[in-house]
């Protein structure tokens, strides 16, 4: 056990999802759902900081986004220091809150 929590780098994130999230995932095809999934169990185990997704970038103000697609998008707050995110805003690129 002492190995295993020596090998981690940080606990595991919470992240939130919020109610508005949980309704648009509804409108959004089933493939981006599915990489939203992903992009939370990511966050969960390395945290808000996600480089490695497509067009990741911070929006400022503790807020940051990805692309799951060309027209879908996630976005999601973090204070650093702590282990928990918030994602306020998952759907079209277009009604992006930014």
């Amino acid at each position: 056990m002492i190995v295993y929590l020596m090998e981690q780098k940080h606990p595991l994130y919470k992240v939130k999802i919020l109610k508005k999230v949980e309704k648009s995932l509804k409108k959004m095809p089933l493939e981006q759902q599915k990489k939203l999934y992903l992009l939370i169990e990511d966050i969960k185990k390395n945290g808000a900081i996600q480089k490695g997704w497509n067009n990741f970038s911070s929006l400022g103000d503790d807020k940051y986004h990805c692309h799951l697609s060309l027209h879908w998008i996630a976005c999601w707050t973090w204070k650093k220091g702590t282990f928990l995110v918030e994602v306020y805003y998952a759907g079209s690129r277009e009604k992006a809150p930014y």
